[in-house]
């Protein structure tokens, strides 16, 4: 097993964990108590369950364990435990939304109570007590994520389309030039070097042997995927994956999701003409190793991104609620953060040598290395902060409804 990872005494913390807490309440604000009971799909859980679960997370995994802390409730044990088998059977992922109550107003009391406690915890907790925290908050700023993505699938299955927040009109943009990043290949190393926090499925750091290549400097755009549509790639096996195939032919996919009739685009911020110029999201792993056949070209190794990326100065646009949108890549700046995730070739497997984080956390990522792709460099709805070179995002090839995208690789 391995332990958590440490992190430096840093005196601001109890500060960062009050900023990153006040975010995920932002994010909920624009919403009513009925948009954040929605549920619409088993893939996505409700907004105030999200709000409840990070804050369980800090209860059970930290507070829990100290002398003299009261519960706040503890049936709110078998309704916000997410996965963690080792702490007891959690409720069904796929009926959250059936979680009428606790209502709004109480799930923020238990936040208040339990922001109270870890405030009290920050100003003498012990190394590993904080390393605990950093976990907590770093898992917190996943599901703010989850937060902006899952609802914005629920406002899109609702006819009205509705928006989440009012946007400022965006400038139409055309394609930029396509520039690629060369690497020689090689032997390099990847992998967390353990300076800092990082989760346990960035580690250990190894060496991988790499074949000189190619890496496109920006994300595919929304008007050169639209020219993958218009040549039939919708229509065409020869460009798919079988399962891909297989899944798009019953699904009646023919467009990324969100995308409408009319050239238009479905947002956070309502809906409004497509823009040829920004990065193409919410496709499949499937729609982006088509796409790449179709180009002549391929998806990158998880490693080749990493290799890349360690060798520029990186660039990207995260979460910014008046923002909440890929930006066209308008600087001509190599961009491999932000925007959207990358999708790449390989499978979320464990590094040589892996070991999970110790105790209840080992449950944390170990379990679902099976059956998930790999995606790189974050997105638009990841907040600032948290992303890294060596972080390791993962959904099956068929997830659509995250800020997901395609950047090219080829051989050199």
């Amino acid at each position: 097993m391995s332990p958590l990872p440490r992190t430096a005494e840093h005196p601001s913390l109890a500060q960062t964990y009050r900023d990153i807490r006040a975010l995920s309440t932002a994010l909920a604000e624009p919403l009513t108590a009925e948009d954040q009971c929605i549920q619409s799909m088993p893939d996505a859980s409700p907004t105030k369950w999200h709000l409840a679960h990070t804050t369980w997370f800090f209860e059970r995994m930290i507070l829990s364990q100290l002398p003299g802390y009261e519960v706040f409730d503890t049936r709110f044990d078998a309704i916000f435990n997410s996965y963690y088998l080792g702490l007891g059977t959690p409720f069904t992922r796929a009926h959250r939304g059936l979680l009428t109550r606790p209502s709004g107003h109480e799930i923020g009391a238990y936040r208040q109570h339990v922001d109270a406690a870890v405030d009290r915890l920050l100003t003498s907790a012990s190394p590993e007590k904080r390393a605990l925290a950093v976990l907590g908050l770093h898992h917190e700023q996943q599901h703010q994520e989850l937060m902006l993505t899952d609802i914005k699938h629920a406002f899109s299955c609702n006819p009205l389309l509705p928006a989440y927040r009012p946007g400022a009109p965006v400038a139409m943009a055309t394609t930029p030039a396509l520039d690629w990043l060369a690497h020689d290949g090689g032997k390099v190393e990847v992998g967390h070097d353990g300076k800092g926090f990082a989760f346990d499925n960035e580690g250990p750091r190894h060496e991988v042997w790499l074949r000189p290549f190619r890496l496109a400097a920006r994300a595919v755009t929304c008007g050169e995927y639209q020219a993958f549509i218009d040549d039939g790639g919708y229509k065409r096996p020869e460009f798919w994956l079988s399962d891909g195939w297989t899944l798009a032919q019953r699904e009646g996919w023919d467009a990324p999701l969100y995308w409408l009739d009319g050239e238009r685009l479905f947002t956070l911020h309502g809906t409004r003409p497509r823009n040829p110029g920004e990065p193409v999201a919410h496709v499949s792993f499937y729609e982006a190793n088509a796409y790449a056949a179709w180009a002549g070209k391929r998806l990158p190794t998880e490693f080749e991104w990493e290799a890349a990326a360690a060798r520029e100065t990186l660039h990207g646009n995260f979460l910014d609620i008046d923002v909440l949108n890929p930006k066209p890549n308008e600087g001509g700046k190599p961009s491999l953060l932000g925007d959207v995730w990358a999708w790449t070739r390989s499978s979320y497997d464990p590094y040589p040598g892996y070991q999970p984080f110790e105790g209840p956390l080992s449950e944390y990522n170990g379990k679902f290395m099976i059956g998930q792709v790999v995606l790189r460099g974050g997105s638009c709805a990841t907040p600032p902060g948290h992303i890294r070179a060596t972080y390791r995002n993962f959904f099956p090839p068929s997830a659509r409804w995250q800020f997901s995208g395609i950047r090219l690789a080829e051989d050199a």
